[in-house]
């Protein structure tokens, strides 16, 4: 599981270092080093590749019919470029990813379960500062759907 987050610079070509911990479990995923990353959410999302195409396969299940189906399935997997990380453990973030994401030289690499996000730093920041005025209400909603959480 990919857990914490870091802060990281990328550099004039894109890549981007990871963190020894975001490595060491991106390599037990994925021995061979191979990465899917993709856009999302509004930064890069980042999966081990056996974990991707578990998501791949589980398009083939949903409705095609469906038109906002088709159009996030285009927009997730089109937007998608393998990377292998290389022997000082960077990766390379494609252009039309950075793009999307709005990285500039300083990023946040946020652990989320089975994948990590690379953010722009401004953008993570703001992010971060809506979702915690909004705390209550989500954990509402959480409550709601029957998700507990025990402290």
């Amino acid at each position: 599981m990919f857990r914490g987050h870091a802060h990281r610079s990328q550099d004039g070509k894109g890549r981007l270092m990871l963190p020894p911990e975001f490595r060491e479990e991106a390599l037990r995923l994925s021995p061979d080093g191979h990465l899917m990353l993709t856009n999302f959410d509004g930064c890069v999302a980042v999966y081990p590749l056996p974990e991707w195409e578990e998501i791949e396969k589980s398009f083939a299940t949903l409705n095609m019919a469906d038109r906002k189906v088709r159009n996030f399935h285009r927009f997730f997997i089109s937007g998608a470029s393998e990377v292998t990380l290389d022997k000082q453990g960077r990766i390379l973030i494609p252009p039309h990813l950075r793009k999307y994401a709005g990285l500039k030289k300083e990023l946040v690499l946020a652990g989320v379960g089975r994948k990590f996000e690379i953010w722009d730093l401004e953008r993570f920041e703001a992010q971060r500062m809506e979702v915690e005025q909004d705390c209550d209400p989500i954990l509402d909603s959480l409550a709601e759907s029957g998700f507990v959480l025990r402290f």
